[in-house]
């Protein structure tokens, strides 16, 4: 790096701490992704930040991905390069960005993990002994019951819910509000917390879910209650709030084929992104096929 441009790296990570006020994890994070950088740009013969050009940053995100970073590693990098020569242009050192145009290698959508229905039914075998063990199968059966996201769950307050409709209405992403279903074996654990909330919640707390110091309860709590109950109860791989929804959405789509219906149900803006569960049933199928079909598998010479 040449004399005068030696310098600006330390210029914009005051700027970061100063100006910005990023914090010290955002602040490595930049360090080591502009570090990794320069270390390419040495490799490659590159000795100025004014000389880097939109080639050589996509060489770089190349690089990168052979050595097994994720697209979104990648891509944080490629925000960190864009963020450091927006800074370059304001100061007037540098007239363009090379990030620009460049982007990251997409990563391999994974899978949701889900629970078989055999599964769902031996971890919802909680034995209610307590307002806790009540208020966690409650907890459970109605995520599991109305697919909602663990945000949605915790921000549900005793007026949110309709016993005469069976029904709740939740607040999702966005702040839009769905009304969605409520199963009878959730209407049954439900009723069950309420006759033992009174123990636990003051008079004057409105969230529907509560912790043990009487207020509302919060998603790292639930989290961790989850993952009590399913080594507890022996489920295979870790039981978190996710993989409970993600189970409701693909039974529900295994049963009735109807991705709009549970598009609407999981609170989907887009749905593509309700779309991942159609894969998960057709991989379902393959597997199926592959160990049911005589002529699936070729016969060994």
């Amino acid at each position: 790096m040449n004399h005068i441009e030696s310098h600006w790296l330390e210029d914009f990570f005051r700027y970061l701490a100063t100006e910005r006020q990023l914090s010290v994890h955002t602040q490595k994070n930049y360090q080591r992704d502009l570090d990794a950088l320069q270390a390419f740009m040495a490799e490659s013969h590159i000795h100025a930040w004014s000389a880097l050009d939109a080639a050589a940053v996509r060489q770089f995100a190349a690089r990168q991905h052979r050595k097994g970073q994720s697209g979104a590693s990648i891509q944080r990098a490629l925000s960190a390069i864009r963020s450091f020569f927006k800074f370059l242009s304001r100061e007037q050192r540098v007239e363009h960005n090379p990030a620009l145009g460049v982007q990251a290698p997409k990563s391999p959508r994974k899978l949701p993990q889900t629970l078989d229905v055999d599964q769902i039914d031996g971890l919802l075998e909680i034995p209610v002994t307590d307002p806790i063990s009540a208020r966690d199968k409650a907890m459970m059966e109605l995520i599991y019951s109305s697919g909602l996201r663990v945000s949605e769950l915790v921000s549900l307050d005793l007026s949110d819910l309709d016993y005469h409709d069976a029904s709740l209405v939740v607040t999702g992403k966005g702040n839009k509000s769905r009304m969605l279903p409520i199963g009878g074996k959730a209407l049954e654990a439900l009723d069950r917390w309420l006759r033992y909330r009174d123990q636990m919640a003051p008079y004057t707390e409105s969230a529907l879910f509560v912790s043990n110091r009487g207020n509302r309860i919060s998603v790292r709590s639930v989290e961790q209650r989850m993952e009590y109950w399913g080594k507890r109860l022996g489920v295979e791989g870790q039981v978190y709030p996710h993989r409970l929804r993600h189970s409701f959405a693909s039974h529900m789509l295994e049963s009735s084929g109807d991705l709009r219906a549970v598009q609407e149900l999981l609170g989907h803006s887009d749905i593509s992104t309700t779309q991942i569960y159609t894969h998960l049933d057709f991989q379902h199928l393959m597997d199926v096929y592959e160990k049911a079909h005589p002529r699936a598998h070729k016969k060994d010479d």
